[in-house]
């Protein structure tokens, strides 16, 4: 059994993979993964192997205590990836990005999928059929948009996400919603689209936290996954254990 450790800013998804299968996860506050850590460890002491993926700041004395108890993967740009990287900085290319290529290289082998992680930032990344990730894009994400107009002007509310009822905004509130919702939306629709266009026969994934949110709303056909990430984490760990 693999477990799976995601950390983030404030957050950490902790999973357990029976093989190729999620059997167990949560989602914890940072100051409260050790104690996560310890339970999971009791509830499933089969667990012989582990990656940890961070873009946050794991204490030291958690990541020691955690590589004292189990062989662990501590994911960056070295770890040996089950594609083909021809991205132009690899060093660069953040963990979280190279998770969800890899879920896309196990679960749609010899296909060409496009991978939009809707989160704090949209990210954007393509696979081929060949298995060769060449890159993507970036651009801010829903809270972002929102927090944006907010902080750069001076009279414009910080509002929460919400659905616009319509794409002509008649009051403030309105049109932030409708800059911002459909804007995203419009922008994810139109990259899919030149995408299309040179890769006909495309796949297209939705994961991350604003996910659920706007599957419903985009016209283009996409798999929503909110587990893509986990999964690319624990098929790297796999990939790395036959190695």
């Amino acid at each position: 059994m693999n477990l799976v450790v995601d950390v983030g800013n404030t957050f950490v998804k902790l999973a357990v993979f029976q093989d190729h299968d999620m059997v167990f996860k949560t989602v914890v506050e940072l100051q409260a993964f050790q104690h996560a850590f310890e339970t999971i460890l009791e509830r499933y002491p089969k667990i012989d192997a582990c990656i940890l993926s961070s873009v946050g700041n794991l204490h030291d004395l958690a990541l020691k205590q955690l590589k004292k108890r189990l062989p662990v993967v501590v994911l960056n740009s070295e770890t040996k990836m089950p594609f083909k990287n021809l991205y132009g900085t690899p060093k660069t290319l953040g963990v979280d990005r190279l998770a969800l290529v890899s879920a896309a290289s196990a679960q749609f082998s010899g296909k060409d999928v496009l991978v939009i992680d809707a989160g704090t930032c949209i990210t954007y990344d393509f696979i081929t059929k060949e298995n060769s990730y060449l890159g993507g894009a970036i651009s801010p994400g829903l809270r972002m948009r929102y927090q944006a107009l907010n902080n750069l002007t001076a009279h414009l509310p910080l509002l929460d996400t919400k659905r616009p009822d319509h794409f002509i905004g008649q009051s403030t509130e309105q049109a932030i919603h409708s800059g911002v919702v459909f804007g995203v939306l419009n922008e994810m629709e139109g990259v899919i689209e030149a995408y299309k266009e040179k890769y006909s026969d495309l796949t297209v994934i939705l994961t991350g936290g604003d996910a659920n949110f706007l599957s419903k709303q985009l016209k283009s056909s996409i798999f929503a996954n909110s587990n893509f990430l986990l999964e690319g984490l624990n098929h790297i760990l796999q990939f790395n254990s036959t190695e």
